[in-house]
């Protein structure tokens, strides 16, 4: 550890990217670390590249309507990321989240933004320089932090959920639903909202039949997005009811669920839906842990920006973008936006610093 960064961003997703193309706009030469490939990232939905690296098409960010991007993302995208892409084939729908993350990665890493694939386990932030601890790469230390985690699925928290995780239950429709022990069998998706009907729209495509749980009436997602789901006749909504049990065999990685046992909240009575899956949609945490409760919070556990429109935490040369700060709005054209105003708000705190 010889040289102090001046401007280190933790994440990969939207906020993150957007950030590190401000950042290296100005000149910070950030450093980015976009998170490790581990098997825990990925049981908890914290791969690099954000959740939208495991969306389908994204209809709603601006700049990328639906026609032919296959020449551009052939071109514009390093043949050595390429990989990380699905088939670039005849592209006539809108962009995908993967497609989407890899151009912000590409935009990033054009301007000189430096990346590394490893975790910040820990900070100290208790002095200056500030310091950040790895898992892989040892300590690092830096005059100004921009914190993009994001923030990571919910689950119910059923000792029988647990067990099958991996086993038939996931959090995430479009990592996993693909899979074979899911395919022309039906699926249960736990959630009302946007995100829990695009779960179950997407697992459509592979799925006999997918039961949408709802703990109340009706659901509160967008009333486009409710129609989406009265108009699939492959989605059957099963309305004032809980996840009590997930069922199956848990030993046996073949078999895994085979169904779910939901109650009625008004009468207590049960009922077992057949199901090779339960894919959860309720919801996120925003991932600070590593903070080590360093940075102040709101009760619900998402980064304070202590002044309106500012991303400055409680945390001199601290900054926080996307989802780990917004428990509002969590869509990926704010979370870019919030990446550029951390980036602005880390350059103009190094100047007044007379860092930079």
């Amino acid at each position: 550890m010889s040289n102090i960064e001046n401007c280190i961003i933790i994440g990969s997703g939207p906020a993150g990217w957007s950030a590190a193309i401000y950042a290296a706009r100005a000149n910070l030469r950030p450093l980015l670390f976009e998170g490790a490939m581990t098997e825990e990232n990925r049981v908890m939905g914290r791969y690099p590249m954000g959740q939208l690296a495991q969306t389908t098409e994204v209809e709603n960010y601006a700049g990328f309507p639906s026609g032919n991007l296959k020449a551009f993302l052939e071109s514009a995208i390093s043949k050595d990321r390429q990989y990380m892409l699905p088939p670039i084939e005849e592209h006539p729908h809108a962009v995908t989240g993967p497609e989407l993350m890899e151009l912000m990665r590409q935009q990033a890493t054009n301007f000189g933004t430096r990346v590394i694939t490893d975790d910040v386990v820990s900070v100290d932030f208790s002095g200056k320089p500030l310091r950040l601890n790895t898992s892989e790469n040892g300590t690092f230390e830096a005059h100004s932090v921009i914190i993009a985690t994001g923030a990571s699925a919910n689950y119910l928290g059923l000792p029988s959920e647990e067990k099958f995780r991996n086993k038939g239950v996931s959090a995430c429709a479009v990592c996993d639903g693909a899979l074979p022990r899911f395919r022309n069998k039906p699926l249960v998706v736990v959630g009302g909202g946007d995100s829990a009907v695009e779960e179950a729209t997407f697992l459509t495509k592979f799925a006999s039949k997918v039961y949408m749980i709802l703990r109340r009436g009706e659901m509160r997602a967008s009333k486009i997005m409710q129609q989406r789901a009265f108009d699939n006749p492959k989605i059957e909504l099963v309305k004032f009811s809980v996840v009590d049990e997930v069922l199956g065999d848990a030993d046996n990685m073949q078999v895994g669920v085979t169904g779910v046992r939901v109650k009625n909240v008004e009468t207590n009575e049960p009922r077992d839906l057949e199901a090779a899956g339960m894919f959860l949609a309720i919801g996120h945490t925003p991932n600070i842990k590593f903070l080590g409760g360093q940075v102040e919070n709101h009760a619900n556990g998402y980064i304070k920006w202590m002044q309106p429109y500012r991303t400055i935490t409680s945390v001199e040369g601290v900054f926080a973008a996307g989802d780990v700060a917004d428990d509002y709005y969590r869509q990926a054209i704010t979370s870019a936006g919030t990446g550029c105003m951390a980036a602005l708000d880390a350059e103009r705190y190094l100047a007044s610093a007379g860092v930079h």
